[in-house]
């Protein structure tokens, strides 16, 4: 008996004896394989198919051509998580290499990134740019304070991109149809972000636009660490985050669309030289509303599915996280997204809250379970959110 490794559906064992010929026939089934016992029938006959048992297999003994598209956080993540398994995986990039880029104001937190570097054998501190110690807030009431970090920092996010995805086969300019990509693999990753390109459309999403400068200072930074001003409303923030000696991002995200206009006060103010300006909409609406998962072969990870955390715009840590949700669960799409619903439901708290700030249709005493529930979830996770939770500078914020 030898066994021919042909595509996932997925391999053939033929059994050849002097009487008789059959073909055991392995379907994949992302979970189980399926054996078919089908004898010769001749080519004008019937051809019929009797299932002899089911066999539960190994999740290593399932190999798979899998096209991961979109080489962003998640997906540039994910091609480094798979690089040494047993799938041949291929990623797809739609800018040209020399225009792959990655925008946002590269802020994530110290120790997380550290683990998830790790786990591809890298080290988080050799992209590491500013390590901050305090986060200076501005009230739209000129009330301001600082919250102490530990852990909030910038790094070089499309060097770390770049580097998870320098030993992988990418195929760059290129933006396949989902018809192509299905004839070609057995299973399609959707990291193409806020465009959801290979996904079905939400019918109802909800989104902030953004924009930003990456500015050089010649004499010296306006702040020498983390700056934000949230605005009215809860309808976003502007930031400052400072990218080492002398350059810092600066921009807005704002659903009532004063994002340029606070950029550009904040330049006009400080000064500075622009030397790139990037913008792009970022999806807050949360797991619980970006259904479905999946759809064929095609499963979305990261941004795609809402992994933003709505009330700091959030996207590193939780797209890394949906990763290795997806790698927990990637043979049975079901538990999948039954894992991504259990890790994400108090996201949808967070979108409720802050939904009903930006409509104006906000009461804070009805708010007030989720309030807590939102504040007990950031308290227990400090770490993971890199800055001391008080209740204190929440509500300074939940009232503005």
């Amino acid at each position: 008996m030898t066994a021919i490794v042909l595509r996932p559906e997925t391999f053939v064992i033929r059994r050849e004896t002097p009487f008789h010929n059959y073909y055991v026939i392995f379907i994949f089934n992302y979970r189980y394989f399926f054996i078919l016992l089908e004898p010769p029938f001749p080519r004008d006959s019937a051809r019929k198919c009797q299932i002899v048992y089911l066999l539960g297999v190994e999740k290593s003994q399932i190999v798979l051509k899998i096209a991961v598209m979109g080489m962003g956080v998640a997906g540039s993540y994910l091609m480094a998580r798979l690089k040494n398994s047993e799938h041949e995986v291929v990623g797809y990039e739609r800018m040209p290499e020399d225009r792959h880029d990655s925008i946002c104001a590269w802020g994530t937190i110290k120790k997380v990134l550290d683990g998830f570097c790790k786990k591809t054998g890298r080290n988080f501190d050799d992209f590491l740019i500013h390590d901050g110690k305090n986060m200076h807030v501005k009230m739209n009431n000129d009330v301001k304070f600082d919250i102490g970090l530990k852990g909030l920092c910038t790094y070089d996010k499309l060097a770390l991109i770049k580097d998870f995805i320098k030993d992988s086969k990418i195929i760059y300019g290129q933006s396949p149809k989902l018809e192509e990509l299905e004839k070609e693999y057995d299973m399609i990753v959707d990291c193409t972000g806020f465009h959801r390109v290979y996904l079905p459309k939400l019918k109802e999403d909800f989104f902030l636009p953004t924009y930003e400068y990456k500015v050089e200072y010649e004499n010296g930074l306006p702040y020498d660490d983390f700056y934000i001003e949230p605005f009215p409303g809860m309808s976003g923030y502007f930031w400052y985050f400072p990218l080492g000696e002398k350059w810092a991002h600066i921009g807005a995200g704002d659903y009532n669309k004063n994002h340029i206009k606070a950029t550009d006060e904040f330049l006009e103010k400080h000064g500075g030289k622009v030397i790139a300006t990037k913008g792009r909409p970022i999806r807050l609406a949360t797991p619980d509303r970006c259904k479905p998962y999946y759809s064929g072969k095609v499963v979305g990870v990261g941004e795609s599915i809402g992994t933003v955390y709505a009330l700091l715009g959030e996207g590193i840590i939780p797209s890394m996280q949906c990763v290795e949700i997806f790698l927990e669960n990637m043979h049975d799409f079901k538990a999948y997204e039954k894992a991504v619903e259990e890790h994400y439901k108090v996201y949808a708290k967070v979108f409720n809250f802050v939904r009903a700030k930006i409509h104006k249709d906000f009461s804070f005493l009805k708010a007030l379970p989720d309030f807590i529930a939102i504040f007990r979830y950031m308290k227990k996770h400090e770490d993971r959110f890199g800055m001391n939770i008080k209740i204190a500078d929440l509500m300074r914020v939940a009232k503005a």
